[in-house]
């Protein structure tokens, strides 16, 4: 039961770090440790979309799973199951280095225009 709650909390946290990397330019603006961060966690995400690697939480959220139930199969909390769906969506991965790119340089216009 750990694992489960475990992975259930990367899945959480790993939406939550999206949601940051998508609308963290407007907390960045006004706190020079957020723009940091911020900054940095786009980096990074450029450069696991450039050498196609997978984030380092997959692989822990993969890794709670199977200690808990080695097939993985959907079960247990639906906002999860939900929060997973949106974390992982069904797309190519030319749209998402596509969106990546956008994302980077619309979060660039945020910060450049609050100057």
């Amino acid at each position: 039961m750990t694992y489960k709650i475990l992975a259930d909390a990367a899945v959480l946290i790993h939406f939550i770090w999206i949601l940051f990397l998508i609308f963290g330019a407007f907390l960045g603006v006004r706190n020079k440790v957020m723009k940091i961060l911020h900054v940095s966690g786009l980096t990074f995400a450029s450069v696991i979309q450039v050498f196609d690697w997978y984030c380092p939480l997959t692989y822990l959220e993969v890794w709670l799973k199977s200690r808990h139930t080695p097939g993985s199969a959907y079960e247990g909390p639906f906002i999860i199951h939900y929060i997973e769906e949106l974390v992982y969506v069904d797309i190519s991965r030319n749209v998402i280095v596509a969106l990546t790119i956008l994302l980077c340089l619309l979060n660039g216009w945020i910060y450049i225009r609050k100057r």
